[in-house]
């Protein structure tokens, strides 16, 4: 079957289990030695262990305590087969889970490199995704508690939102005369501003009125002007001179009486144009007070869209708490069961110890005598071991004697090299002056 998760280097196992699976001592001591290239059975199952310990709680002395039966002959037998037969059966209930499903129990008394680290790395997969599910749990658990917090922090300002929309939305009794009596008063400020504002395009109109008149009195001058240059080239009849001259003053009558006219309305236009300075001045004031209370109103309607948004958030919480409430009535129904059901597995327990405790003080009174026996071989164990100290140290006795024989015949080989060395020196010294002395003989010959 071909594998559904990776196959880790040793060194990673090695450090995995050392960080997250073994504490203390048997972290330091776990090493790469201990899977390959030969794995150490006693180690593995050690390991194994603690794997069930980490995920059930399953401590590894409970492995070694089993129920027997009396009759039973030689139970020394069953010590070393009852730990392995337990971890065995719980581990093969567990790596289904890691998608191990040919584990034996071979792999628990003569493990095989190869076999051991895909297990281990299969166990190690599991034990992420563990890790990872554990933490994603922990950060729901959280965000649930702070959702917890906030429903409660928003329904707290919900209530004390509400409170003071009340307190707003209710008037006093001592200020509800005066609130009347602003209200009959912005009436009346509304009325008068209406009435001066009319009277204020009156006097405009009034005004180019005066204007069209001095553009009159303008055009008549320029006509008197040119009436006064045509007399002075055209010589005219008396009659004509009489009549025009009539015709001259009544107009100038009635320009005069226009004046006056013009005049008095100049004079009425000035008083009321004092008059709309004033009431402008009045307006100003009515504005700034009209200003204050359109911002005391946005005030008002910001707020009650406020109270509105708040009125919404609530009833959107209150949904939520209804949902977490019904969550929660689930939760406490499916706790009541747990708890029943944890009630009656606490009562088969108590059975079951009873039971256990009953085989445990039989079994008590075996360890007993296995005890005396175990403390027989001890003694003879020591005794061997003393018996093997004093061998061992006669054996380095041997060996230190060995040793200075050896080092002093090395000693007088070297001497007898270095004589060796000087003697053949010499010969050839003595076969040189010999060799010498014949050349000398043949050449005297």
């Amino acid at each position: 079957m071909e594998n559904t998760f990776p196959v880790y280097k040793v060194d990673a196992i090695v450090q995995f289990f050392r960080t997250d699976v073994l504490t203390g001592q048997e972290a330091k001591h776990f090493a790469k030695s201990d899977i390959t290239p030969n794995p150490k059975p006693e180690v593995i199952q050690r390991l194994y262990m603690r794997i069930l310990q980490l995920l059930y709680g399953f401590r590894p002395e409970c492995h070694y305590l089993a129920p027997l039966s009396e009759n039973i002959q030689c139970p020394m037998l069953y010590e070393c087969a009852i730990p392995v037969m337990s971890v065995y059966l719980s581990m093969c209930q567990f790596l289904p889970m890691c998608h191990v499903y040919d584990f034996s129990l071979n792999d628990l008394l003569n493990p095989k490199p190869k076999r051991t680290i895909t297990i281990l790395s299969g166990i190690q997969n599991f034990l992420h995704f563990r890790k990872q599910r554990l933490e994603i749990i922990a950060g729901h658990q959280q965000s649930f508690r702070a959702e917890m917090d906030k429903l409660q922090a928003y329904t707290r300002g919900i209530k004390e939102a509400e409170k003071k929309i009340e307190k707003l939305m209710i008037i006093p009794p001592e200020q509800q005369a005066e609130a009347k009596e602003l209200a009959a008063a912005l009436k009346e400020v509304n009325s008068a501003t209406m009435q001066e504002s009319q009277e204020v395009v009156r006097s405009f109109l009034h005004v180019d009125q005066r204007k069209t008149l001095d553009q009159r009195k303008l055009e008549v001058a320029t006509q008197k002007d040119e009436i006064a240059k045509l007399k002075s080239q055209i010589v005219e009849s008396p009659e004509e001179v009489k009549n025009e001259m009539e015709k001259m003053k009544e107009n100038i009558k009635n320009i005069k009486n226009s004046k006056e006219l013009s005049d008095e309305m100049l004079v009425d236009l000035q008083i009321k144009v004092q008059c709309a300075s004033q009431g402008e001045s009045d307006i100003q004031v009515i504005l700034k007070q009209l200003h204050d209370l359109q911002a005391s109103m946005c005030k008002t309607n910001q707020q009650k869209e406020e109270v509105q948004s708040l009125a919404a958030l609530s009833e959107t919480l209150q949904k939520e708490l209804k949902g977490l409430s019904n969550e929660e009535g689930q939760l406490k129904r499916a706790l009541a069961m747990k708890l029943d059901k944890e009630s009656k597995q606490q009562i088969r327990r108590q059975k079951k110890k009873e039971l256990k405790d009953q085989h445990v003080q039989n079994i008590i009174g075996q360890y007993d005598k296995i005890h005396e026996k175990r403390e027989e071989i001890v003694d003879r164990i020591k005794h061997i071991n003393s018996e093997t100290r004093q061998f061992k140290e006669k054996m380095q006795k041997l060996r230190d004697t060995c040793n200075q024989n050896s080092e002093k015949a090395q000693a007088i080989y070297d001497r007898l090299l270095t004589t060796l060395e000087q003697y053949h020196k010499r010969i050839e010294n003595i076969v040189m002056e010999g060799t010498a002395d014949m050349m000398k003989m043949k050449t005297v010959f």
